[in-house]
């Protein structure tokens, strides 16, 4: 309830005929509330206020110059204050949006702003998008839109929303002009990786993060956290070609050797087996997101180590038993299955989608791996068998001709 003395004021003010001294007297009135209110009694009194500006016996062309000066005030006070005043503020306005779009549009910011210092990031988010962008009475430029979905987009990013911060993200795609303004279209990228990164789109996701980590006007310390994201996220992707492409750009950046995950870059780029340790220090870095089990109750980096190591060992043997390569993976049995079968079944995927060169022998639980080091080796053993047969088919040749001719085989001897 507001204070005997702002109610008393108000209704003064109210009372009084002229519509521009009225004017005056609100405004005076405004500078009072600030100056002598209490702390836990100003909320109220701007509340009380603000309803009686915003009545009907005030146009709300009139009411416009108060507004503003209001909003001046708001931006003084703290965020609590601001929040209670904010909220009623921009109900009150609902109704006359349309006549105050400009004034509204600062409550919102303020409002949000206010928010943010709480972080009650999705209330601060909502605050925003109820600001209107598409309206005859404001005209709002591309640059201006973008700055706001941006911030709404980052706003639900705090929260994990990514379904609601991903639909933001696509009106950004969606504008007809292109973002020319270096430090939105920065934001706007790592906005993107991190929408990707949380949906387990890791490898675009690492991808876009090294983009950010080259871009211009970064700082150093923003660029090396930027590409450790990268390096993340690439020993997080699934195993094949487009991670070796990606773990090779890592690892032949200068940069990569200043960050702690350069360890783990290494060993998966040069294809060498990972041990637990090291991937439980690694998992020490990991974001909540990325440590989520999936379906199979395992996590995202379980399974991107496992098929990690199995590529690995490709490198090392040409075949080996299910149960072995079990062993090797540090797979254990659960329900039905046996290490050796959890082996088996994730060569068999990695070589279903062409992520791992090879062939299982069901039968006798082997499996035969064409890795390009035993590639190289067969294609000599194909190479030396071919040289071998036309020997043969030489000195079988030759053998005819002397059976067949052999006063011309003796003279052609050589003594």
């Amino acid at each position: 309830m507001a204070s005997q003395k702002i109610t008393s004021a108000l209704a003064d003010i109210e009372a009084s005929a002229n519509p521009q001294n009225k004017l005056q007297l609100y405004s005076d009135l405004l500078s009072d509330v600030v100056s002598t209110s209490s702390a836990d009694q100003l909320a109220q009194d701007l509340i009380f206020y603000l309803d009686s500006v915003l009545s009907e016996d005030i146009s709300i062309v009139a009411a416009r110059p108060i507004l503003d000066s209001f909003i001046a005030v708001l931006r003084k006070l703290d965020p609590e204050t601001q929040i209670k005043v904010g909220q009623h503020a921009v109900t009150l306005l609902q109704s006359r949006s349309t006549s105050v779009e400009e004034q509204d549009s600062q409550i919102r910011e303020l409002l949000a702003d206010a928010y943010e210092s709480q972080e009650e990031y999705i209330a601060a988010a909502r605050a925003l998008q109820g600001i209107h962008i598409d309206s005859s009475q404001r005209l709002v430029s591309d640059a201006a839109k973008v700055r706001l979905w941006v911030r709404i987009v980052r706003l639900y990013l705090e929260e994990d929303d990514t379904t609601t911060a991903e639909a933001f993200l696509n009106r950004i795609k969606n504008l007809p002009s292109k973002i020319e303004d270096h430090e939105l279209k920065l934001h706007f990228k790592l906005s993107q990786a991190r929408i990707l990164d949380a949906r387990r789109k890791f490898l675009d996701a690492s991808q876009e993060y090294f983009n950010v980590s080259l871009a211009a006007g970064v700082d150093e310390s923003d660029r090396l956290q930027a590409l450790a994201a990268a390096i993340r996220c690439a020993v997080l992707g699934p195993a094949g070609p487009q991670r070796s492409r990606i773990l090779a750009t890592l690892y032949k950046d200068d940069r990569a050797t200043s960050v702690e995950e350069f360890g783990i870059l290494e060993k998966m780029f040069l294809d060498r087996l990972l041990n637990p340790a090291e991937v439980a220090a690694f998992s020490e870095r990991l974001a909540p997101h990325q440590l989520a089990q999936t379906a199979d109750g395992t996590t995202v980096l379980d399974k991107a180590v496992v098929e990690h190591n199995l590529v690995a060992a490709s490198k090392l043997y040409e075949n080996i038993t299910t149960d072995a390569l079990g062993a090797i993976l540090g797979l254990e049995g659960s329900g039905d299955l046996t290490a050796g079968e959890k082996a088996e079944a994730y060569a068999a995927r990695m070589v279903e989608q062409g992520r791992l060169s090879g062939s299982i022998d069901q039968i006798d639980g082997v499996i035969h791996f064409q890795s390009s080091t035993a590639a190289t080796r067969q294609h000599i053993r194909q190479w030396d068998a071919g040289v071998q047969g036309l020997a043969e088919d030489v000195e079988r040749v030759a053998t005819s001709i002397t059976d067949a001719f052999p006063e011309f085989a003796a003279g052609q001897t050589v003594h």
